[in-house]
C-alpha cells in the first residue's frame, strides 16, 4: 500500500509546488522588466524635458545652442554609462540629438511601433516580455509635448542582459526553494505514510497469522491515526470471539468423538460375533464391517483434527532430508506391495519444525500419493533449500485434478468426485496444513506434467524467535 499511497502524495505535493513556484517565477520576471521599463520611462521625461527646452528657441539663439549641447551631452553620458541608446526625433524621424552618435529609431524590437504611438500623444506600450532564453531589447517612447503639441519624440532602446541575468538568478533561487521544498514534502509524507500504515501492516500481519492458524496473534492497539487504534482494538476483540468459537468447536468435536468411540467399538463387536453366525462371504456383513470400519476411521481423524488445532509447534532444528528418508522407508513396502515406485531425492537440507507434526503431514501426502498412483508408475520424494525455506516436493503420476479441485483440495471432507470409492475421510491433507501452520509452515498443490499432482511442503530455515 505504501508504494501506490507515497507516489500519489509526492506528485500531488510536486503539483501544488510547480502552481505556486511557476506564478511565482512568471511575476518575478515581469517585475524585473517593468522596473527596467519604469527607469526608462523616467528617463525619457528627463530628456524631454530638456528636448522642450531646446525646441521652445531659436534654433540660433544661443542658449537654444547651449540647451542642445547639454542634452547631447547628457544622451552621451547616458550611454557610456549604461549602454543604453537614447535619442530626440523630430516628427519627421530627424535626430535632434542621439547617442552613440547617428543611432536612429529601431525598426526592429517594437520600435517603429513605438515611435508612432508617442507622435500620438501617448507613452509607449510595455514592451513585450523577454523571457532568459531570449536575446530581446526594450524599446520605449515618450512624446515631447510643447503647448498641447507633439514636436519631438524621445526614445530609448536598452540592452536585457542584465535583466535576463536577474530573472535567472531569480529563477534557480525559487528552483533550488522548490527543490527544497520538494525534499522536505517527501520526507514529511514517508513519515507520515510510514506513521499511518505502521498499524495497517500489523494488521496484516496478525490477520495472515490468524488466517494460517495461529489464533493467539494480536494487534498492539498503539500508534496511528485514532481510527486505526479503533479498528486494532475492534480486531482483536472479534479474534478474541472467534477463538472462543473456535475453541467450543474443538472441544464439541473432540468430546463428540471419544464418547462415540466405545459405542462404536461395541457395535463393531456385536458385527464380528453375528458375522461367526452367518455363511462365509456375506455381502452383506462385509459391506456393514467396512463401513464401520471407516466411521471408526473419521472419528480418529476428527480427534486428530481436534488435537492438531489446539496443540502447541515443539520448533526444533530437524534434519528434514533424514527425516523423509525415514518417512519413505516407512512407506515403502507398502509401494512396493501395490506396485509403485516409491523413491527419494536426498540432501542435507535442515529447518526449524515440529518433527511429530512435519512427520504425519508427510504420511498425509505419502498415502494420498500411493492411494492414485497406478502400479508400474512412481511417486518421488525430493528435498531441497528454497530460499528462506526447506522444500519437501511429492510428485506422483496419478489422474492429478483439474484446476476446480486444486483450489478445494485440502478443505475438511472434501473429495473429488471421481475419487469417493477411495478410502479416507478426507480430513488427513486438513490436519496436514493445519500441523504445519503451527510451525510456520505451508503445503501447496500444483499439476505434474503430465499428469498427477505435486504437493510441496515448506518449513522455515530460521528460528522463529530470531
Amino acid at each position: 500500500m505504501r508504494t501506490r499511497l507515497l507516489p500519489l502524495l509526492i506528485f500531488l505535493l510536486a503539483l501544488v509546488l510547480l502552481a505556486l513556484g511557476v506564478p511565482l517565477a512568471l511575476s518575478l520576471a515581469a517585475a524585473e522588466q517593468q522596473k527596467v521599463v519604469v527607469d526608462r520611462i523616467d528617463d525619457t521625461a528627463r530628456f524631454g524635458a530638456l528636448a522642450q527646452f531646446v525646441t521652445a528657441s531659436d534654433d540660433k539663439d544661443t542658449s537654444s545652442k547651449e540647451r542642445l549641447a547639454t542634452l547631447e551631452e547628457e544622451l552621451a553620458r547616458y550611454h557610456d554609462l549604461y549602454g543604453i541608446g537614447a535619442g530626440v526625433f523630430f516628427r519627421s524621424g530627424a535626430a535632434m540629438a542621439s547617442a552613440p552618435k547617428g543611432w536612429a529609431v529601431p525598426e526592429g524590437g517594437g520600435g517603429a511601433e513605438a515611435f508612432q504611438e508617442a507622435l500620438a500623444g501617448r507613452r509607449s506600450h510595455d514592451p513585450p516580455q523577454v523571457w532568459p532564453w531570449q536575446r530581446g531589447r526594450l524599446v520605449v517612447a515618450s512624446p515631447v509635448v510643447r503647448e498641447g503639441d507633439v514636436i519631438a519624440v524621445v526614445v530609448t532602446d536598452s540592452p536585457t542582459g542584465r535583466m535576463r541575468s536577474r530573472v535567472l538568478r531569480g529563477w534557480l533561487l525559487i528552483g533550488a526553494g522548490e527543490v527544497a521544498a520538494m525534499l522536505l514534502a517527501i520526507g514529511a509524507a514517508v513519515r507520515l505514510t510510514s506513521w499511518v500504515l505502521r498499524p495497517v501492516r500489523v494488521l496484516d500481519a496478525a490477520t495472515h497469522d490468524i488466517a494460517t492458524g495461529r489464533m493467539k496473534s494480536r494487534v498492539a492497539a498503539a500508534g496511528g491515526p485514532p481510527e486505526l487504534r479503533r479498528l486494532a482494538r475492534s480486531f482483536n476483540e472479534m479474534a478474541d470471539n472467534v477463538e472462543d468459537v473456535l475453541e467450543q468447536q474443538r472441544a464439541f468435536v473432540a468430546d463428540a468423538s471419544h464418547q462415540l468411540r466405545n459405542p462404536l467399538a461395541a457395535l463393531l463387536l456385536r458385527i464380528e460375533l453375528l458375522a461367526l453366525e452367518l455363511p462365509d462371504g456375506n455381502e452383506e456383513i462385509a459391506s456393514v464391517r467396512t463401513e464401520g470400519q471407516r466411521l471408526a476411521q473419521v472419528l480418529d481423524d476428527l480427534l486428530g483434527l481436534a488435537l492438531a488445532e489446539h496443540a502447541e509447534a515443539d520448533l526444533q532444528l530437524t534434519d528434514i532430508g533424514a527425516l523423509a528418508a525415514e518417512r519413505v522407508a516407512a512407506w515403502r513396502p507398502l509401494a512396493e506391495d501395490k506396485g509403485v515406485r516409491l523413491r527419494q531425492e536426498r540432501a542435507a537440507v535442515t529447518a526449524w519444525a515440529d518433527p511429530v507434526a512435519l512427520s504425519s503431514a508427510l504420511d498425509a501426502v505419502i498415502d494420498n500419493a500411493l492411494k492414485f498412483t497406478p502400479a508400474g508408475e512412481e511417486v518421488t520424494v525430493a528435498v531441497a533449500a528454497d530460499g528462506e525455506f526447506s522444500k519437501i516436493t511429492v510428485a506422483d503420476r496419478g489422474p492429478g485434478l483439474t484446476d476446480d479441485e486444486l483450489g478445494r483440495i485440502g478443505d475438511r471432507f472434501w473429495r473429488a468426485g471421481r475419487h469417493q470409492n477411495v478410502k479416507g475421510s478426507g480430513l488427513g491433507l486438513s490436519i496436514s496444513r493445519i500441523l504445519l501452520a503451527a510451525g510456520g509452515g505451508t503445503i501447496d498443490y500444483a499439476h505434474h506434467a503430465p499428469h498427477g499432482l505435486l504437493v510441496t511442503v515448506r518449513v522455515p530455515r530460521s528460528s522463529p524467535a530470531g
